[in-house]
């Protein structure tokens, strides 16, 4: 039995972040060291994560790469497991969302967010879980979105990828968890970030979408604090294939 000291211990531990150059990814990084784990930050922008590397110190390390080059996925992960060890942790945070009218979606702007937001995660994923499996120990968090169960104008590609993830969630928990490897997705509601940045330019926007909450008000990063530590550690030793809604109640309503 795990003891209630030690259940959201999570020192020593390896982690995996995507996109952890900025936004919900970055939050998501510096928690985990936070909290004593080995971090690897994997990102497009090598200047932005080289700057988090001398912020969060010698338990943070990078690979600056671009997660839709499909081929060089292997090489990623290889790189990421070549600089702590294997991780026991991936937290699947990269996302694209181009906000476009359906009649203006591109077959290469669909493929660009289905590759990033849904192919990318799961061969990741793919990859590092023989080395959870190995263990008998892992975590895998996936990034929902209010559109895996809400239409959105200007969504269609997004909302596509993101239904994707929730089901992809459910289809991992039930190939691996049986070998020790829980997967779960959070499914945040509005956050400022780089990817919400023009919903927050629209003060009544964001005023509809906290009046459209349970709780009033639009998301904190902070917020996901808990929910993350959860996911990642032994408290949630018997939950897998679930999307957790971090949302202030927005799909409740």
């Amino acid at each position: 039995m795990v003891s209630h000291q030690s259940i959201f211990d999570l020192t020593g531990k390896v982690a995996c972040v995507t996109g952890a150059s900025a936004g919900i990814g970055y939050h998501v990084a510096s928690v985990l060291v936070g909290y004593g784990v080995k971090v690897v930050g994997v990102a497009r922008r090598e200047e932005s994560l080289y700057q988090i590397s001398q912020n969060l110190g010698e338990n943070f390390s990078y690979v600056a790469a671009d997660l839709l080059e499909k081929s060089a996925l292997y090489d990623v992960c290889s790189s990421v497991g070549n600089i702590f060890g294997t991780p026991d942790i991936l937290v699947n945070a990269a996302g694209i969302n181009a906000r476009e009218p359906a009649s203006e979606v591109t077959s290469e702007g669909w493929e660009t967010t289905i590759n990033l937001n849904l192919s990318s995660p799961f061969f990741i994923a793919q990859a590092f879980s023989a080395g959870m499996i190995q263990k008998g120990w892992g975590r895998v968090v996936n990034f929902a979105s209010l559109q895996s169960f809400r239409a959105f104008k200007g969504g269609i590609a997004y909302g596509a990828s993101k239904g994707g993830v929730a089901q992809m969630t459910r289809a991992m928990a039930e190939a691996w968890s049986s070998q020790g490897v829980n997967v779960n997705a959070i499914g945040p509601g509005f956050f400022k970030t780089e990817l919400t940045e023009a919903v927050f330019q629209d003060g009544d926007q964001v005023s509809r979408n906290a009046a459209q909450t349970c709780i009033g008000r639009n998301g904190e990063m902070n917020d996901l604090d808990g929910p993350i530590l959860f996911l990642c550690s032994d408290a949630s030793r018997y939950v897998t294939g679930q999307i957790l809604m971090v949302d202030g109640g927005f799909t409740a309503k």
